[in-house]
């Protein structure tokens, strides 16, 4: 009987190193997975800032360089080298309008070529746009938290005309402007690192030339706050645009200002 358990018992060994070597030899025939394909993805030269370019700045040739971008992903906005190829010298002088960050795409949308004449003001200013400046505190201008590019409502408050301040009516405030886009705090035209408010004495604002004459009409007639509104409320365009007309009609007949312009 053991003479038969060790028999066994060996045949078994046998069989099971026979396969072992087997599956071995085949896994070492198998050929190695070739490697996966590489897509090259077809690019272009677009221009693009070299570093972050404040809103304001005279661009210069430094500033801008050409980077391989996906064709795919240009837009009809982005400066292609192929298409211009002395982008960079053409572009060389210009103000920007907006802010780039370091490796954006330069839009010539938020480039403006001012001549040598015109300054800041003047080359960012929207046609048909005036830039009107008022006086301002920390108490009328939310403390120093409004800063260039903000959008306000201006707001005036008055007492009425009555030397009895005491049994007179009581002094009113009203919104003249909403939706004004800051251009300035005094002459600081954007924001610097690590500098949260901007406390200045004299606010630069976008006005329409009918709005403008609004604004300078009340300043006379009271005093004038600012009023910060919310990012979210700035991206409703078409109806604050319907709003500021409305509003400027309505304030231009309230305080004798001819509508005929």
């Amino acid at each position: 009987m053991k003479a038969a358990r060790i028999l066994v018992l060996a045949v078994a060994l046998t069989a099971g190193g026979a396969a072992a070597f087997l599956v071995s030899g085949e896994e070492k025939q198998k050929p190695a997975p070739a490697p996966a394909p590489i897509v090259q993805m077809p690019t272009v030269d677009v221009l693009i800032a070299k570093g972050d370019i404040g809103m304001g700045t005279t661009v210069s040739a430094e500033d801008l360089q050409w980077q391989a971008w996906p064709a795919a992903t240009t837009g009809g906005s982005y400066v292609i080298k192929k298409d211009r190829t002395n982008a960079i010298e053409e572009l060389a002088g210009s103000i920007t309008r907006a802010p780039f960050t370091a490796g954006e795409p330069i839009r010539e949308g938020k480039l403006i070529k001012a001549n040598g004449a015109a300054g800041y003001m003047a080359a960012v200013l929207p046609s048909g746009k005036r830039a009107v400046s008022t006086e301002i505190s920390p108490e009328t201008g939310a403390g120093g938290f409004i800063l260039p590019n903000d959008r306000v409502d201006v707001i005036l408050s008055r007492r009425p005309s009555n030397n009895d301040t005491k049994s007179g009516p009581p002094p009113v405030s009203e919104t003249i402007l909403t939706n004004v886009r800051v251009l300035a705090i005094d002459q600081t035209v954007e924001e610097k690192n690590g500098q949260r408010v901007v406390v200045g004495k004299t606010a630069t604002v976008e006005l329409s030339p009918r709005q403008a004459e609004t604004l300078s009409q009340s300043r006379q007639l009271g005093t004038l706050s600012l009023a910060l509104r919310s990012l979210l409320d700035a991206n409703k365009t078409a109806e604050v645009d319907d709003d500021l007309d409305r509003r400027t009609n309505v304030n231009t007949v309230r305080f004798g200002v001819s509508a005929n312009k």
